[in-house]
């Protein structure tokens, strides 16, 4: 298990999350599913970039990071958001999908990659 790796994309994908959401709250875009779709779609670009990072050929490898990660998310949020929102954070249906796609997106990372292919074809003899 790579620990760095671990550590480190569950940090950043709640600080980045928290900061977009820091931003949609401080200019009033927050009503409506513009909102919510803008942070989905960030939410799986950074899930997935997180799972490709880990350079792993197998959802199966990849599952103990992304459970990982969203326990992360979920015990951050008790320590960072809990004292603002309250408790009741936990029962909306909403940041639960948050962590299920944080969970899911990154073991579609092996299907994602790009394959590189030579500059120039191999010589035949």
């Amino acid at each position: 298990m790579k620990y760095g790796a671990l550590l480190g994309w569950g940090v950043v994908i709640y600080a980045l999350m928290f900061l977009l959401w820091s931003g949609f709250v401080t200019y009033g875009f927050i009503s409506g599913m513009a909102p919510r779709a803008t942070a989905l779609l960030v939410l799986i670009a950074i899930a997935a970039i997180a799972g490709a990072s880990l350079r792993l050929n197998s959802w199966s490898d990849i599952l103990p990071y992304s459970l990982a990660w969203g326990i992360m998310m979920a015990l951050l949020d008790g320590v960072f958001s809990v004292p603002y929102t309250g408790w009741q954070l936990y029962f909306d249906l909403n940041v639960w999908f948050g962590y299920a796609v944080v969970v899911v997106a990154p073991l579609f990372a092996p299907y994602l990659r790009f394959r590189r292919f030579p500059s120039r074809p191999p010589e035949t003899y």
